[in-house]
């Protein structure tokens, strides 16, 4: 895609130490979705719109569109996709659908771009950060 450029490297694998945007990721819960299924915030919505509003509401990233009350930009996701899934779809509802894909998160490079990152909460060893390096102890024993 033109004008973004590769994913950020992880902090690692970078020649400038700094983190990316103050190194700042927002985690979501896999398991997780918003509270409840907002009112459809457009007028009229057809019978697929409603199905996939539902759909997409139960999505992990539904949480990040909730508190930054995305309602809006999902209705009009929703409207676009039952669009371009008609036969012989007009190509720009196509790279519209696909545009609004990256900006609502709806695919793994689209999570690097925004910075979101969904987790698995109940892994408990998922996060190695708090796990002690014992090869210095082993060392000082031999």
């Amino acid at each position: 895609m033109a004008g973004f450029g590769p994913p950020p490297k992880a902090q690692g694998q970078r020649r400038n130490p700094n983190p990316i945007l103050g190194g700042k990721v927002r985690r979501i819960d896999a398991s997780g979705h918003a509270e409840k299924l907002p009112k459809w915030p457009l007028a009229k919505p057809s019978k697929r719109e409603l199905e996939l509003w539902a759909r997409l509401w139960k999505t992990p990233v539904s949480v990040a569109w909730e508190s930054l009350g995305w309602t809006d930009a999902v209705a009009r996701y929703a409207r676009l996709l039952a669009v371009a899934e008609r036969p012989k779809a007009p190509g720009f509802v196509l790279i519209e659908v696909r545009q609004l894909e990256d900006r609502l998160g709806l695919s793994p490079m689209a999570l690097l771009r925004l910075r979101w990152e969904i987790v698995e909460e109940d892994r408990p060893y998922a996060d190695q950060s708090n796990v002690l390096d014992v090869r210095g102890r082993l060392k000082a024993v031999e």
